[in-house]
């Protein structure tokens, strides 16, 4: 019989199985912890705005008519300015090699989809035009109602109710989804953490794991190349992914927990025993080719 008084799994701890078979277990973001970076983005687009508003007035300090220039100036930056930073900022960085933000990076989150495939663009574009309907869309048209004196109660409360609905909508799912999410495929989740210790650095690494040459030969030149592009990239969960992925392949049993010092292990140990049998003829391009 189960213990009662044990621990609950946490709620928040997704079953997330890779293309590879690997499952990374990963944890989802908060509501708090997504509401914290769509902050830090808004804060950055405004910063940017900002910056290019000071820039237009004092370019245009000393012109003839410069009041009324600037002020149109002004307008223009923030009106169209806004729109096009904020549908190229979102998606530009969810379509990067670390799928998230600035604001997302700080708060150590990323955009993963949710069949455990590679996040397509697709989907970014789909998660971030839901966006504009949710939350910019509504607040620009009342922005500008109000300052042309047309909006009364009836259409701010509207408004208001429209954005509040949508921005309340990841309370009341256990994913904690935005309607973005929904349509696109898509969760936000803690990036896994992997531990870095001093031996990242050097060459300390490289005694810490001994491969056999059973272990080595799981693998060929192409599988090569492609682990030398993670390392490369430095993304922290294709690291993750891969080197599950390689421990599970060669059934590994040895020190645990460091990715990036087991990855640079294998990858020299890898290396060498291919260059070595190529010294003797013997080349093996992938791990679909007898050895």
């Amino acid at each position: 019989m189960a213990d009662r008084h044990a621990p609950a799994a946490r709620s928040d701890l997704r079953e997330f199985v890779t293309p590879e078979g690997v499952d990374l277990g990963l944890h989802l973001g908060s509501v708090g912890e997504r509401a914290g970076a769509f902050v830090l983005d808004l804060l950055i687009i405004g910063g940017v705005l900002l910056a290019f508003t000071l820039v237009a007035i004092f370019m245009l300090i000393g012109a003839a008519s410069s009041g009324p220039v600037a002020l149109q100036a002004v307008a223009a930056i923030w009106l169209l300015g806004f729109f096009v930073l904020r549908n190229f900022y979102f998606t530009a960085f969810e379509l990067g090699t670390r799928s998230a933000t600035i604001g997302k990076r700080v708060m150590k989150l990323r955009v993963v989809a949710r069949d455990g495939r590679r996040l397509s663009g697709h989907a970014v574009v789909a998660r971030n035009a839901m966006r504009e309907l949710e939350f910019f869309l509504p607040l620009s048209f009342l922005a500008y109602e109000s300052s042309q004196g047309l909006a009364d109660f009836a259409m701010s409360a509207a408004g208001l109710l429209w954005s509040g609905g949508f921005l309340l909508f990841p309370l009341f799912n256990r994913d904690h989804m935005r309607v973005g999410d929904l349509i696109a495929g898509t969760w936000v989740v803690r990036l896994p953490r992997r531990q870095l210790g001093a031996s990242v650095v050097g060459h300390e690494a490289l005694d810490r794991y001994a491969f056999t040459d059973q272990q080595l030969v799981a693998y060929g030149e192409f599988e090569l190349q492609k682990l030398e592009e993670v390392l490369r990239r430095q993304d922290e969960l294709a690291m993750i992914v891969v080197a599950r992925t390689i421990r599970t392949r060669i059934g590994w049993i040895g020190p645990d927990g460091d990715e990036l010092a087991f990855l640079r292990a294998y990858y020299a140990a890898l290396c060498t025993r291919l260059e070595r049998g190529m010294l003797f003829g013997k080349r093996r391009r992938d791990k679909h080719e007898a050895a």
